[in-house]
């Protein structure tokens, strides 16, 4: 999953050489400097790229501070809460 949104990144940001330069820690914001408009083709890409809807009542844009978090975000609002625990802690190792 990360390494699809840091795909989703290089593709908004059109920079295939951005991919070099992502971590999971990397800030989304400022570390990729997504303008406004580049923001919403984000969310957009990322709805259709994971099959969901973001749900902008519990989303929050310290969600959006690193590709980490915002996938940890991802996963605690669209996947059963039983899984989430165990998906988890595959990402954080």
């Amino acid at each position: 999953m990360i390494q699809t949104v840091m795909n989703i990144l290089c593709d908004i940001k059109e920079s295939p050489e951005l991919m070099s330069k992502l971590t999971p820690q990397t800030d989304i914001i400022h570390g990729v400097g997504l303008d406004s408009l580049q923001m919403i083709n984000f969310v957009l890409a990322l709805e259709d790229a994971f099959d969901l809807e973001i749900d902008f009542e519990t989303f929050d844009y310290e969600h959006m501070g690193t590709i980490e978090s915002l996938v940890l975000f991802l996963m605690r609002e669209n996947t059963p809460s039983d899984e989430v625990a165990s998906n988890l802690s595959k990402i954080s190792g």
